[in-house]
């Protein structure tokens, strides 16, 4: 048949010639290709895959040979190595699967294989260390993946959070430029307002067909003063409805509401206004319809949002005012002389103008305002007005008397810059000012007490704590300044001549007792010349006032002796005045 092979005679001589002349190579190339499969077998099935290629091979050289594709003595001995490969690799697999041997069938019979593929790295255990290692590795690069895609998200986000902070801040620039024109423009219509104001009130009478803010003003005053307060109420609020930013109008609207219907009245219509009037001016004045504490308060909270609206400052020094209080406490003085001083510097380059259609009731406060600031004088000085400590010592102890500079309802003091303060206490009578008990002004401390500081504070006249203040409080100071105190107001005690009868003799006991503010003493007999000095003993701190036993406190002196000349110079270096004294 012409589409087969025949075999027989001639071909089955050219088949045993092939297998005779290539079945030696082919078999020993299988033997070999099949050892190394087995020894690379712990990374894949090589005998597997070279027998499948072998046997394809065989396969396809049949087909080949059997369809007259190729000269059988070409192809043949292809064939044979092909299936000789095959079979031996097939074998090899079949009996890698049969022992189930992972690291291939040669490593588990010799130990010099199994060691050889230790040291080439492909043994099972050191192939999934690698495998682990790769694993690990693709887990750290794929972290690193993300940290870097997180970088990039919070990159873009700072970039964009920049984007916004630069967008804002342009924002604010905007509104701010654009709240300062407003402010100008403002600014030009009440002065352009004022000016309409002035010569309406130059020319009088009531206008009468208003259309302008300022002729509405100008009615309502006119109104006001005639006595006409129901039109000068219809002109009032027909201002409020023009919403200009200006403190005066409102100010003696609210006085005439205050007048027809109370404070309470003004609160509600005030109030009522605001609705549609958002003006700072209405606003202020409607706080100022509120009652002592609250009224206070809601000044307060206005200036706090409104830190740059100057009437507010002049309204809150009046809070506390004489006029108001009655009787002021340092601090009411102090937040009144702060407040006056807040107003009155918008005074410069006209600050103050744009707040008021009439500059007569501006005047006025201005005029106020200096002369509350005169009459408060230094009261912003701290220094000034620091409490006061006298101290006297005594045999036992120090005696210290503090003097405030207001009255008090009560005092407390402390010994060094930290613990707990003592309370005075109080004296069995009343303060007439304060109508409370008198505190006590004095406490004592040891004698031995080192220098330190002494703190004060005290309770004024409206409960309020003020303080403390530390006054340094040095003993050996004090000691000297206290007696040199003594010795110049009783100086006339300093000599006695021919006392208790004791003719002929002169005493300066007095001196000697305060001799700790003494650092010399200089006298002279019918003169002014100071030629003689008196020795004294030196200070005994413990005991100061004590004359010791073996010192003479007099001397004697003749019948020509008519008077006596003495200087003192104290330890602190000052001199007395030349003080005679006649016998």
């Amino acid at each position: 048949m012409s589409g087969s092979v025949d075999l027989g005679g001639a071909g089955q001589s050219l088949l045993r010639a092939s297998l005779s002349r290539t079945g030696k190579w082919a078999g020993g190339l299988g033997v070999v290709g099949g050892f190394v499969a087995d020894i690379l077998s712990p990374l894949a099935p090589f005998a597997a895959y070279i027998a499948l290629a072998g046997a394809v091979t065989a396969a396809v050289l049949a087909a080949a040979i059997a369809f007259r594709l190729v000269l059988a003595a070409t192809a043949l001995p292809a064939l044979v190595f092909a299936s000789t490969t095959a079979a031996l690799a097939g074998g090899l697999f079949a009996l890698q699967q049969a022992s189930d041997a992972e690291d291939g069938v040669l490593a588990g019979l010799v130990p010099a294989i199994a060691g050889l593929q230790q040291t080439m790295g492909i043994v099972a255990s050191k192939v999934e260390k690698i495998e682990q290692t790769v694993t690990e590795t693709s887990k750290q690069v794929e972290e690193v993946r993300q940290t870097a895609q997180e970088v990039q998200q919070t990159a873009e986000k700072v970039e964009r959070k920049t984007d916004e902070i630069a967008a804002n801040q342009k924002k604010q620039q905007e509104q701010a430029e654009k709240l300062q024109a407003a402010t100008e423009q403002i600014a030009v219509s009440i002065e352009t307002i004022a000016d309409g104001f002035e010569v309406l009130a130059a020319q009088g009478g009531v206008i009468a067909d208003p259309k302008r803010p300022d002729e509405f003003y100008h009615n309502a005053r006119v109104h006001e003063l005639s006595g006409d307060m129901l039109n000068a109420r219809r002109s009032y609020l027909a201002f409020a409805g023009f919403g200009v930013d200006a403190v005066d109008p409102y100010i003696r609207f609210a006085t005439l509401l205050r007048v027809q219907e109370g404070k309470a009245g003004a609160r509600e219509v005030l109030g009522a206004l605001g609705g549609a009037n958002k003006t700072l001016a209405l606003q202020l004045v409607h706080a100022l319809q509120f009652e002592d504490a609250q009224r206070t308060e809601r000044l307060n909270a206005f200036i706090a949002a409104n830190p740059e609206y100057p009437p507010a400052y002049f309204v809150l020094s009046e809070e506390f005012s004489e006029d108001r209080l009655g009787v002021q406490t340092l601090a009411d003085k102090r937040s009144e002389a702060e407040a006056l001083a807040r107003f009155t510097a918008y005074e410069k380059d006209g600050g103050l103008l744009r707040h008021f259609v009439d500059h007569t009731l501006l005047a006025d406060w201005l005029e106020r305002s200096r002369r509350r600031l005169a009459a408060l004088g230094d009261v912003l000085d701290p220094e000034r007005f620091m409490p006061r400590l006298t101290p006297m010592r005594s045999n036992q102890e120090w005696m210290i008397t503090v003097s405030l500079p207001e009255p008090a309802t009560g005092i407390s003091w402390r010994l060094g810059g930290e613990g707990a303060f003592t309370e005075t206490g109080f004296l069995a009578l009343n303060d007439q000012t304060t109508g409370k008990p008198m505190p006590n002004p004095g406490f004592v401390v040891p004698d031995r007490t080192a220098a330190d500081v002494i703190s004060i504070k005290y309770l004024d006249l409206r409960g309020r704590e003020t303080g403390p203040f530390e006054i340094r409080f040095d003993p050996q100071a004090a000691l000297s300044e206290g007696s040199k105190q003594i010795l110049d107001q009783f100086w006339t005690s300093w000599i006695a001549f021919d006392s208790g009868g004791n003719a002929g003799v002169v005493y300066f006991t007095h001196m000697l007792s305060y001799r700790c503010a003494i650092k010399g003493v200089r006298y002279s007999f019918n003169s002014a010349s100071l030629d003689k000095t008196i020795e004294m003993p030196p200070c005994d701190e413990k005991d100061p006032y004590a004359i010791p036993y073996d010192y003479q406190p007099y001397f004697k002196v003749g019948e020509d002796v008519t008077s006596m000349s003495v200087q003192v110079t104290y330890s602190d270096g000052t001199q007395s005045p030349v003080r005679e004294f006649k016998r």
